[in-house]
């Protein structure tokens, strides 16, 4: 959270809050950050209880480090900030901090035990003494007694509420354990209500209010709430006047297609992550997608026979993207929430119907995700990553030929036996899915199911000056020859007429028989 720099502490000379814990680590050592405590007083003045999906890596923690800040009262942290003359200092509120970011969670044994000791440092911290025995009746106790020493009622700030439930996700029965665990826990809410200023928990995923907080019916969840899409995350203005000096030498275009993009029907914010790490490293890298593999999720998209072209542009209800849960998890849901897409569009064809069209946010998430689902395909990574390369080349070259060959060699060499091990040799978009996430994880400008006057062309990519238009068919299912024909017949060239590059159109059709491509015309018509 960053201020307007003053003449004595030049914004170029302050430091970039990589690895920075706190807001007031931050503001105390003098480092970037971007000024949110506006959103936070407004939170604070119209709501009490609240709740917040964010994907990793978003800045949650700082979030709530701002809302500990405030509670208590340092007035000095927020010199020249939004919040210095909208908040009430005279008031200082006791704060029970619980986070459950750290480390990986086993059982319920294990978390329990972290849960005894996240209690017993909130009682030292507050100087109280709980006397219960069980987790919940501390829980609650401490509440009490902290409103009772103070004289001002309690705030409640937890973070990452869900994690331990995430990193057993593909282990249901201890993943069910977790879930118990935590209820238990977080349902002594309702009851210390008489005790309570504010609450405010954050987390990756949106589990049901029935399942893991049960009774608390006033939670107000503004994951999806256009005025508090900016709360985490950088916006582009920001990234204009707190970073400028960070900018000179970086395409700014390439900084926005890159890392800018997520959305939560509101202002469009960049991954804090991704552009600390740019700043420093200077070398665009998919920062924030390694940091964690979505292997759970690559699996997930494979068992469902998910057809990889649909991620892209991806239409949904609220109550799909809410639907998750240890034994309920919707591809939809669990990609919205982990940040691997993010809302492009919401429209309401009749009242109260609304429906979210869902896309990638920005390049990095594209190119990557795709990369890591080409092994759920059959691809290992080894051999992709060589056939991505030689891909690149025979684009640069407009070595159509090249093309044929490089992927009829690349479904050549995925084993019988991966086939008889995985159904999704069966499903008809699997080898149009292939192809397409190769040209995905380039990073290239592809635009899917592209709109004409004549009907929708299955896949157009624009690269180094050439247009490519492509169009797939499963041999079992239309006659053979028909590809090709069908873009011919459409006209579908004529939408990238206006361009002046050469327009190479491009028919593709597979068999389930052979399990290859069987058909690949092409014609390239000249510059208009």
């Amino acid at each position: 959270m960053v201020p307007t720099p003053s003449p004595a502490t030049p914004l170029a000379r302050r430091k970039l809050p990589i690895g920075i814990q706190t807001f007031s680590e931050i503001r105390e050592e003098g480092y970037y950050y971007v000024d949110k405590s506006g959103m936070a007083v407004d939170l604070a003045h119209t709501g009490k209880y609240y709740f917040l999906s964010r994907p990793r890596r978003f800045g949650k923690s700082l979030l709530l480090d701002t809302f500990k800040d405030l509670f208590e009262g340092r007035q000095e942290l927020f010199t020249g900030l939004a919040a210095e003359t909208r908040w009430d200092w005279t008031q200082k509120h006791p704060v029970i901090r619980v986070s459950l970011s750290d480390g990986v969670l086993r059982n319920r044994a294990e978390l329990d035990q972290r849960l005894a000791e996240i209690l017993l440092d909130n009682q030292k911290n507050l100087g109280v003494t709980c006397t219960h025995q069980s987790l919940g009746g501390q829980f609650g106790e401490l509440i009490a007694l902290a409103h009772q020493k103070t004289g001002q009622r309690a705030v409640v700030l937890i973070d990452e509420y869900d994690k331990p439930i995430l990193d057993n996700i593909t282990n249901s029965p201890v993943a069910l354990e977790m879930r118990e665990g935590l209820k238990n826990l977080y349902s002594v809410l309702k009851g210390s209500d008489a005790h309570l200023k504010f609450v405010f928990l954050t987390g990756v995923s949106k589990f049901s209010k029935v399942s893991l907080f049960s009774g608390l019916n006033n939670l107000t969840d503004i994951t999806l709430d256009a005025h508090y899409s900016a709360l985490c995350g950088y916006t582009d203005a920001d990234v204009e006047t707190v970073f400028a000096p960070e900018l000179e030498g970086l395409d700014r275009e390439e900084i926005r297609q890159w890392y800018n993009g997520y959305n939560w029907l509101g202002t469009s914010v960049y991954n804090p992550f991704d552009l600390l790490l740019l700043f420093r490293s200077r070398v665009f890298r998919p920062y924030w997608f390694e940091t964690g593999t979505p292997t759970f999720l690559v699996k997930l998209l494979s068992e469902r026979q998910f057809f990889t072209p649909d991620l892209a542009r991806l239409h949904s209800s609220m109550a799909l993207l809410s639907t998750f849960d240890v034994d309920q998890i919707e591809p939809e849901a669990l990609l919205f929430q982990a940040g691997y897409l993010t809302v492009h569009q919401s429209s309401e064809p009749l009242p109260g119907q609304w429906v979210y069209t869902l896309g990638y946010p920005n390049r990095e998430v594209e190119s990557s995700l795709n990369a890591a689902l080409l092994g759920g395909l059959g691809a290992p990574e080894r051999s992709s990553f060589e056939t991505r390369l030689q891909l690149i080349d025979l684009l640069k070259t407009v070595n159509l030929g090249g093309l044929k060959d490089l992927f009829h060699a690349f479904y050549a060499s995925i084993s019988h036996d991966w086939y008889r091990k995985n159904e999704l040799a069966h499903f008809e978009g699997y080898y149009a899915s292939i192809f397409y996430s190769y040209f995905a994880a380039l990073g290239l400008d592809i635009r899917l199911e592209d709109t004409t006057n004549k009907g929708r062309i299955d896949m157009a990519v624009l690269f180094n000056g050439q247009v490519f238009l492509f169009e797939f068919k499963v041999v079992e299912l239309t006659p053979e020859g028909r590809a090709l024909q069908q873009l011919q017949d459409k006209g579908y060239a004529d939408k990238y007429q206006s361009r002046g590059e050469p327009i190479h159109l491009i028919g593709v059709e597979f068999s389930k028989a052979s399990r290859n491509i069987v058909g690949f015309e092409v014609q390239t018509l000249s510059k208009y």
